[in-house]
């Protein structure tokens, strides 16, 4: 790994170097690794997340090197410089028409794929489902047993390199046409209800105890959480701007989806 760094690095400020095959080939086999889940744009050290630049440097320069290419599939045709993912029965996840996923996405065993779309550099753990038009963007970060609802849009990211992907850590739900991006980091068990929107600026606000406490850019594990409003003072007047609420807590001590199911109920989360 540290010898492809190297290359990568050098390819990153000495683009001239994109025209020698030795450094092609250290990009497309950084793609292939990517590809295989053999290496993340960003992973666990320690108990901390830790975003590897150089990766995501190589997927940037993936694109140059690569010519554009027609495919075609029955009646669709698509042009593009970066081929779809193959192999599905290989691998063991299920792709409903009409799911799409680039060359360089991670798609571990056991992943459903709706009609949905995962962009290259993203990984998707084991046991996940991809519901009807999610979306997931590049190098974005999701665990296993997670739950993308219908219409949900994890944003992705290339530039800048140190900015840090959206991560959705383990046996998350995210409700139907709720939005994360930005690098948010939503830790295990959370459940977002339907619409919520997260981006860096978002207020996150747990209105679950005696007083108000607030996050910015993650949410706290186990959280279940909706859309809400704060009033907020303008030149022209008082106006109500989105943020986030944590109402409550699954329980640590019950299964997962009983779990689950009795925080949406408990809370009356739309999903």
């Amino acid at each position: 790994m540290k010898e492809l760094q190297e290359k990568i690095e050098k390819a990153w400020n000495d683009r001239a170097l994109l025209a020698d095959e030795l450094y092609k080939n250290a990009i497309e086999q950084v793609i292939e690794l990517l590809d295989l889940g053999k290496l993340r744009v960003a992973s666990i050290d320690e108990g901390l997340w830790r975003v590897h630049e150089w990766v995501k440097k190589a997927v940037i320069l993936y694109f140059p090197i690569r010519k554009m290419e027609t495919t075609e599939v029955g009646l669709f045709e698509f042009h593009d410089k970066i081929p779809l993912k193959k192999g599905y029965q290989h691998l063991g996840v299920r792709v409903v028409p009409h799911a799409i996923a680039r060359y360089g996405a991670f798609i571990d065993k056991g992943v459903i794929l709706m009609p949905s779309y995962v962009n290259i550099g993203a990984y998707v753990g084991s046991g996940t489902m991809v519901d009807t038009w999610a979306t997931v963007g590049s190098c974005a970060q999701i665990g296993q047993n997670v739950h993308l609802s219908g219409g949900v849009g994890i944003g992705g990211v290339l530039e800048p390199v140190q900015a840090a992907p959206v991560i959705i850590e383990d046996n998350c739900f995210i409700g139907s046409r709720s939005i994360v991006v930005e690098g948010v980091h939503i830790e295990k068990e959370a459940v977002l209800g339907a619409n919520v929107v997260l981006t860096q600026s978002t207020r996150i606000i747990d209105v679950s105890g005696s007083g108000p406490v607030e996050f910015k850019g993650h949410i706290p594990a186990r959280s279940v959480v909706i859309p809400g409003s704060f009033t907020k003072k303008f030149p022209a007047g008082d106006y109500q701007v989105a943020c986030a609420l944590i109402i409550g807590k699954r329980k640590a001590s019950t299964d997962l989806k009983t779990s689950l199911n009795d925080a949406l109920r408990e809370y009356h989360v739309a999903v």
